[in-house]
């Protein structure tokens, strides 16, 4: 009403733009000079914000309910039981947040224990360890005297076997801890870049007015310890660092308020190709974006080569899993622009929009084989549990978890009971 962008409703507060999406969102809690602050630059009573929440509360229950497919709730009287029982009402509605995220979690170790390479060797180790130590623990239990050098050798073969399995035991557990608030959680170079990158909302002021290159943000960044993921880094941090030159944040912005959301428009715009765009537009803040975005690139092995997650898409971390269908039909069509319209199947499903192309990475010539690499821009829709759009095409999280029932393109049954399709031959 009052024409204010939330950026600069956050400046005027002295606050991220961020941190006040996570506020409107329900995220964080405000009271206090804050809210004082904000309804002052509002020219609101605080009174107007804080009884937001329940109104907020009310929404939260009207979500749970439908995420519950629960056809007999009274939705006609969630005004009146949020206001008569506040306290079950939130204890309802922190219940219903606390099983998304769990789901979210069952979804991410699915994924890991069905297709990560990594976890396969980390349990490979463990197992061959733990082997060489009942081998060894056997010999020693046997009747009769050892050569002293013979039991002095076992016994050092043991505690050697010892100290692998635990240290095999903690990269493993490290691994597979997946509670997101740990800074230890690096199981993989590109999981440590993508902590790196979302520290940072993936955005880069420095990068962007030319304060850094792409090889000193890469090499001086605390928080990227290993070489490989320095170089991986490095490497996604470079192409920012061209398509940021090529697309200026300020020229870019008034080409989205005249052109919108239109890759296609844009690349013409600004004479460069529609991956470069779809990674510019991921790129930016989502008060200049308009909204939230989610971004994937992968080569033609179907390897996933850099993340950004977006909420509302389920987008899996390894293999060749259905909501990638759109890039997987790009790699398919190089050079062809893709758009479809995604329905993402199972708890707050809604429609996604992506975007995707495939390219060559190195120049064609006639004596190697394309290099190529595909990538896809996803705009999740804001209306969870909302009906398919006419021609979007339905997408579980990955077969092993997925609640869809007659998918001709289906490999493995479901883990969750109920969900098998009944016709359904393992292979």
């Amino acid at each position: 009403m009052l024409d204010l962008r939330q950026a600069d409703l956050a400046r005027d507060v002295g606050i991220s733009a961020s941190y006040l999406n996570l506020i409107e969102h329900n995220r964080r809690r405000i009271g206090g000079k804050l809210l004082v602050t904000l309804a002052q630059a509002l020219g609101v009573e605080p009174s107007v914000l804080s009884e937001g929440v329940e109104a907020t509360l009310v929404a939260a229950l009207r979500e749970a309910a439908a995420d519950a497919r629960a056809r007999n709730a009274e939705l006609d009287r969630v005004d009146e039981f949020a206001g008569r029982f506040p306290g079950w009402a939130e204890v309802l509605a922190e219940t219903h947040t606390r099983i998304g995220a769990l789901e979210r979690t069952v979804r991410g170790l699915s994924d890991r224990l069905t297709h990560d390479p990594h976890l396969a060797a980390s349990l490979h180790e463990v197992l061959s360890t733990a082997a060489a130590i009942r081998s060894t623990s056997a010999i020693l239990a046997e009747p009769g005297e050892l050569e002293a050098e013979w039991r002095d050798r076992f016994h050092r073969n043991l505690d050697e076997d010892a100290q692998r399995l635990a240290e095999s035991s903690r990269a493993l557990v490290r691994f597979l801890d997946d509670g997101g608030s740990s800074a230890d959680r690096r199981g993989l170079p590109q999981e440590e870049v993508e902590a790196f990158f979302a520290a940072r909302e993936f955005h880069f002021p420095e990068l962007e007015d030319g304060r850094s290159t792409a090889a000193e943000l890469a090499s001086g960044a605390p928080d990227l310890e290993g070489r490989a993921a320095q170089k991986l880094a490095a490497s996604a941090l470079a192409d920012y660092e061209v398509d940021a030159r090529a697309m200026p944040l300020t020229v870019l912005r008034e080409a989205l308020g005249r052109l919108g959301l239109a890759p296609g428009e844009l690349a013409r715009e600004f004479g460069v190709e529609v991956h470069r765009v779809l990674r510019r537009l991921a790129a930016l803040p989502e008060d200049i974006l308009g909204q939230p975005s989610g971004l994937v690139v992968c080569d033609a092995s179907g390897s996933i080569l850099f993340r950004k997650p977006v909420a509302g898409f389920s987008l899996p971390r390894l293999g060749a899993s259905c909501p990638l269908w759109p890039l997987f039909t790009a790699l398919s069509q190089p050079d062809v622009p893709i758009r479809r319209r995604v329905h993402q199947q199972g708890r707050a499903a809604r429609d996604s929009l992506c975007f995707a192309i495939a390219w060559a990475a190195e120049p064609l010539t006639f004596d190697t084989d394309p290099v190529r690499r595909a990538a896809m821009l996803i705009l999740p829709g804001d209306q969870p549990d909302a009906a398919p759009e006419a021609g979007s095409r339905p997408v579980g999280a990955s077969c092993r978890i997925c609640v869809r029932r007659g998918c001709a393109a289906r490999r493995e049954p479901s883990i969750l009971r109920g969900t098998e399709d009944p016709g359904l031959v393992p292979v």
